[in-house]
């Protein structure tokens, strides 16, 4: 079925439609959800949530763009929305703190898993792996960031540079990679 096919069967609300858009969308959803929540099953809550508002908002999609980023758009605004919701985005640092901090975007070695990757990221603690995700993976700037966390962009900027020197830590621990500052683009590694 063509993805036109499946938005006109789901602008009648019809169920098989309904459930084929699902089925094709729903495991890369479930992968952004998992990247932003604690577990497996808060993951699969931010999901049926996620699509709900997906059907229920489906006409406010204008064919401007893909789809598939329409449906991303909502998932990621609902990830958000239920940290807010259950208040467990409350980790901040102050910028002075983050200076000391020398910051550079990287490359991962060619045989680096995004898989190993993502359950790194999950290791970091949420207000980092949060900030984390939306700058580096999902492309949004601290001050889009800072509005939709409701933080002071510093907070955004200083918890995304601990957030990577923090994971550079756990991926030398895990010997994922073999050295301080060695190469590291999660951005290429996780958009595969």
């Amino acid at each position: 079925m063509t993805e036109q096919a499946l938005l006109a069967g789901c602008l009648k609300n019809d169920p098989t439609s309904q459930r084929e858009l699902y089925n094709r969308y729903s495991p890369k959803m479930l992968s952004v959800c998992y990247r932003f929540s604690n577990n497996r099953e808060d993951a699969e809550d931010i999901l049926q949530e996620g699509f709900i508002k997906v059907f229920t908002q489906i006409n406010g999609f204008q064919n401007k763009g893909s789809f598939e980023g329409w449906v991303r758009k909502i998932i990621i605004h609902t990830c958000i929305n239920f940290l807010k919701r259950n208040k467990k985005f409350r980790e901040s640092i102050d910028l002075e703190q983050a200076t000391y901090l020398a910051t550079k975007e990287e490359t991962l070695p060619s045989i680096m898993q995004a898989r190993q990757v993502i359950e790194c990221i999950r290791l970091l603690p949420l207000g980092y792996k949060t900030v984390l995700n939306l700058y580096a993976l999902e492309g949004y700037s601290h001050k889009e960031i800072a509005i939709m966390l409701e933080i002071e962009e510093s907070t955004s900027r200083s918890q995304y540079t601990r957030a990577k020197v923090m994971l550079e830590s756990i991926l030398l621990k895990k010997k994922i990679i073999e050295q301080p500052r060695e190469q590291l683009n999660w951005v290429a590694a996780l958009k595969k």
